[in-house]
């Protein structure tokens, strides 16, 4: 079924006290972009800070003990994903996690990888690269934006071919949830293997990773987590661990999972060793209080876009912090078009955005985080319009 979602009224929550501050953003520009970047808050700035200083005043004991401490890091973080530590490694971020997976998994001549349209662009690729490589195929399930309960389009492309299915659990283009535990119970039962690309789950909804339980799992920690970039987290299902191949060989590869991904020489860990700090602050403004927050103010900022410039709204889901809206023919179907439109959004409007290429008229994000304020989406939806009608 597609239709235009109604979208119930949204009042804008009130500013969580000294949250804002804890960010040290250009007041002079409306960040509403925090999906694609994230923000870290000064706090957690200020202990990768202290990690550093200590890593650069005795490099040789700062390594000697890092594996061990890298674990004590994951073991931490573990909670908010409700997972083992043992079934999780850290690494870089979502790019490489996928990367990780897809080279640890034996693909043949006529096998297929399974995505859909609303996929992460680079995700999709690495898995047409992998393909390649190995005589498979990737399958794209086109989902029309409209259509509210995409389950189904997935499920009625699963053949008998079908090794794996490669999901957003949220949407990064279109806002939207996908890889729902249903979904992945009944690709399951099908005997599809699941990857999902929860780059935006972390911090942003509560953990359900056993619920459905894919079998490879990856998102990011620097979006709505507030850790420190580059940081995020792969878990694996028991029965793959000992079949996972890390990108890099390292003094660890005899340990196995998770230890032959974390370690990867000298690289910088300092924020991986932050990201406990960033959680802790993240609990002391309140999970579900900022949570909460974030998702009526995104609902917000969608309607007065789609009141004052009547852009369409696309489904969306209550739980999430990022909505979006649809624009018009001609506007933003191709990557030229897309860096146009944000540049003048960015130097016109001083609003920082997500928009994304679509065929008959692009995708344009919005996301609400602790540091936004009312005002700043009603100032982007009143000149979006004059803005879109200029050309």
């Amino acid at each position: 079924m597609t239709e235009t979602p109604e979208l119930p009224s949204a009042d804008a929550p009130e500013p969580i006290p000294g949250a804002a501050e804890l960010f040290t953003l250009d007041p002079a520009v409306a960040h509403l972009n925090h999906g694609s970047y994230g923000a870290v808050p000064a706090p957690v700035r200020e202990a990768q800070r202290r990690l550093s200083a200590e890593q650069e005043a005795d490099p040789d004991a700062f390594f000697a003990v890092l594996p061990e401490r890298v674990a004590a890091a994951r073991t931490e973080l573990a909670p908010v994903l409700g997972a083992d530590p043992l079934g999780l490694a850290l690494v870089s971020n979502v790019t490489e996690a996928v990367a990780v997976v897809l080279d640890s998994i034996p693909f043949g001549p006529g096998d297929e990888i399974l995505v859909t349209d609303h996929g992460y662009g680079v995700v999709t690729r690495a898995a047409e690269r992998r393909a390649a490589e190995c005589g498979a195929r990737v399958r794209v399930v086109p989902v029309p934006l409209e259509l509210l309960d995409p389950a189904p389009a997935v499920l009625d492309a699963v053949t008998e071919r079908t090794k794996v299915a490669l999901l957003d659990r949220i949407t990064s283009p279109t806002a939207r949830e996908l890889a729902t535990p249903p979904l992945l119970r009944a690709l399951a039962e099908r005997g599809v293997l699941t990857m999902v690309d929860a780059a935006h789950v972390p911090g942003m909804l509560a953990p359900d990773l056993e619920v459905g339980r894919p079998d490879f799992w990856f998102g990011n920690l620097h979006k709505w987590a507030f850790a420190p970039r580059p940081t995020a987290l792969l878990a694996v299902t028991e029965a793959w661990r000992e079949r996972i191949r890390p990108l890099t060989y390292s003094w660890e590869h005899e340990h196995g999972f998770p230890f032959n991904v974390e370690w990867r020489g000298t690289a910088d860990y300092t924020g991986w060793l932050a990201a406990p700090t960033a959680l802790r602050v993240l609990e002391g403004l309140g999970v579900e209080r900022v949570r909460e927050h974030n998702v009526r103010l995104a609902a917000y900022g969608q309607r007065r876009l789609v009141e004052l410039t009547g852009l369409p709204p696309l489904p969306g889901s209550e739980r999430l912090a990022m909505r979006a809206v649809r624009l018009p023919a001609g506007v933003a179907e191709d990557e030229a078009g897309v860096r146009q439109l944000m540049r003048a959004v960015g130097e016109r409007l001083g609003s920082r955005v997500a928009v994304r290429p679509w065929v008959g008229g692009g995708v344009l994000r919005i996301s609400a985080q602790v540091y936004n304020r009312a005002e700043e989406y009603e100032k982007l939806a009143a000149g979006l319009g004059e803005l879109l009608r200029a050309g």
